[in-house]
C-alpha cells in the first residue's frame, strides 16, 4: 500500500529533511485510514506511525485536521489522472472503470475524504483542476458552456461516488461505471457536442 500513495510535498520547502518529514506524515496518514478512521487518530498516532518526533509535527501544520487537507488536496490530483479520460468521449468508459477501480481499492481513505471532513478540499482541488483541462479543450462553439458542464461532471462525479461510499453493501463496480457513463458523462459530452446556431451573414 504504502508503495502505491501519492506523497504530499510542500512546494515551498527545499530542505531535504523538512520534504522527509512531510512525506512521512502523509503516508503515515495514509496507512493509518487504512484500518482506523479519522476521528479516533491523534497527532501522536501519526507520527509514531511515521518515525519522527511529536514537535515535529508542528512544524509542517497546526492540526491533524490540516493534514488531512493536505493529503486529500495530493490525493486528488492524483485521482483525476486516472479520470481525465473520462471527460473524452472516446475513452469515457476507461476513465470511469479506472476511477471507480481507484476508489474502491482506497475505500476506506476515500471514506474519510469524501464522506468526512475533507470533502470541501477535495470538491475544490477536483473542480480546479477539472477547470484547466476544460479550457484547454473547450470549443468556444459548444452549446453548453464550459463552466457549467465542468460543474455538472465534476459535481455529479464526487456525488456518486459519496453515495456509493456511504453504502454499507456498494453496487459493483460495472454497475457504477455504467451509472457514471450514462447519468452524469453522457448528457454533458452530447450537449458539449452540439454547436451554436451561425448567425446568418446581411
Amino acid at each position: 500500500m504504502a508503495s502505491k500513495i501519492k506523497k504530499s510535498v510542500s512546494e515551498s520547502s527545499t530542505d531535504p529533511r523538512s520534504i522527509r518529514s512531510q512525506e512521512a506524515l502523509a503516508s503515515a496518514l495514509l496507512v493509518l485510514l487504512e484500518s482506523t478512521p479519522f476521528e479516533q487518530l491523534s497527532i501522536r498516532d501519526i507520527v509514531a506511525e511515521a518515525g519522527i518526533g511529536y514537535t515535529t509535527f508542528f512544524r509542517h501544520h497546526a492540526t491533524k485536521e490540516e493534514l488531512l487537507d493536505a493529503v486529500a488536496a495530493e490525493q486528488i490530483r492524483c485521482l483525476f489522472q486516472l479520470a481525465v479520460p473520462a471527460l473524452d468521449k472516446y475513452d469515457m468508459h476507461a476513465g470511469s472503470t479506472a476511477l471507480f477501480t481507484y476508489v474502491h481499492a482506497h475505500r476506506r481513505m476515500w471514506q474519510t475524504l469524501l464522506v468526512g471532513g475533507a470533502a470541501g478540499t477535495v470538491r475544490a482541488e477536483f473542480l480546479r483542476l477539472a477547470r484547466e483541462v476544460a479550457l484547454q479543450r473547450g470549443d468556444p462553439n459548444a452549446w453548453l458552456p464550459t463552466e457549467i458542464g465542468t460543474l455538472l461532471i465534476v459535481g455529479g462525479t464526487l456525488d456518486l461516488l459519496t453515495w456509493w461510499l456511504r453504502q454499507a453493501s456498494p453496487l459493483p463496480i460495472k454497475r457504477m461505471v455504467e451509472l457514471h457513463e450514462r447519468v452524469v458523462l453522457k448528457p454533458v459530452i452530447d450537449a458539449n457536442a452540439r454547436k451554436l446556431p451561425q448567425k446568418r451573414k446581411a
